[in-house]
């Protein structure tokens, strides 16, 4: 008995420690998995990570091109603006007479002098179209366009008091757009003239107006020129009676004056201009800035005839018999672009 109860004791111990084996070996192997596990889940985390900076890497330099790219574009497009930059005033007392000696010493001296090349033909002499003087010289590319016969000419006015230099450009071979409303038809043509009924203005239409009103009227000029597909007027002559500035303030916001390469100017000074409001002072320095943000805009003045025919007022007032009209011509020294 006693021989068979420690048989016994025996297998049970030996059992015993055959599963303490076995259970360590599932231990060990569990732990051996759990590494294994460890290791190959860093190794996916690694390459995941890696994988995560490499598209981080060409993320960031595909926005850095195309930040390059809007960039480059950035500083193609035109953006307009919404209000011209106003020029310190004259004098600290923002005096009346600073402001006018300021202006009036701008508008009577030319910043550079054309010559004329032989090759041009004498019509173009300054006496064939009274006040109005083109800048034919060979630094600029008038001169060229004349010659070849590609020049485009658009004439903004309101009424053909003076049309003379239009019919000149037109007879040499330019085409000659001239926007009027006063004219008999919406649309005439005369050799190489292009007659519209057609006012130029410095405002969108107005959305309460309904859509049938919306096509006799007016337009801006970038408008007027997107319909026509033209990217470029060689000669700009504005004639429209006091509404000069504002339609000057608009080609300067809406940067149109880049594809002009002439702008001849008649300014009205006996009263402030369509919508131009403020104090005396006041807008003859809006009047002064208008005329500084061409000049940023790389035109130069070359021609500035006043009209002694006229009446001898400045803001409804005598102010040294100054006369309320003036003819300028200015070139742009970048055209074309």
């Amino acid at each position: 008995m006693h021989g068979l109860k420690g048989e016994m004791n025996l297998l049970c111990s030996c059992r015993t420690k055959m599963s303490v084996c076995r259970l360590c070996l599932l231990l060990s192997l569990l732990c051996v998995c759990a590494h294994v596990y460890m290791q190959l889940e860093g190794l996916h985390l690694r390459k995941q990570s890696q994988h995560h900076r490499t598209v981080a890497t060409a993320t960031d330099a595909a926005a850095d091109a195309g930040s390059t790219c809007c960039s480059a574009l950035k500083h193609h497009r035109q953006v307009s603006r919404w209000k011209i930059r106003l020029e310190p005033w004259a004098a600290e007392t923002r005096g009346f007479q600073e402001e006018a000696d300021r202006f009036l010493r701008y508008i009577s001296t030319p910043q550079l002098s054309c010559q004329r090349p032989a090759s041009v033909p004498p019509v173009f002499e300054a006496e064939h179209h009274g006040s109005w003087l083109l800048c034919l010289d060979r630094r600029f590319s008038l001169a060229q366009r004349i010659v070849s016969k590609h020049c485009r000419v658009y004439s903004l006015r309101l009424g053909a008091e003076d049309d003379a230099l239009e019919r000149l450009l037109a007879g040499s071979g330019c085409e000659v757009h001239c926007f009027d409303p006063s004219i008999r038809r919406a649309h005439l043509q005369e050799d190489n003239m292009w007659l519209h009924r057609l006012s130029v203005d410095w405002r969108d239409p107005n959305p309460a107006v309904p859509i049938q009103r919306l096509h006799s009227s007016s337009k801006k000029l970038a408008a007027i020129l997107r319909h026509f597909g033209h990217r470029q007027v060689d000669v700009l002559k504005v004639d429209l009676e006091s509404a000069e500035w504002k339609i000057l303030e608009n080609l300067i916001l809406e940067q149109v004056l880049d594809s002009v390469g002439l702008l001849l100017l008649e300014l009205h000074l006996q009263w402030a201009g369509f919508e131009v409001g403020g104090d005396e002072p006041s807008v003859v320095r809006y009047w002064f800035s208008l005329l500084r943000e061409l000049e940023r805009a790389h035109f130069r003045l070359y021609h500035s005839y006043s009209d002694p025919s006229k009446p001898r007022l400045f803001l409804h007032r005598n102010l040294r018999n100054t006369s309320s009209s003036f003819t300028l011509g200015w070139v742009n020294t970048r055209f074309p672009l």
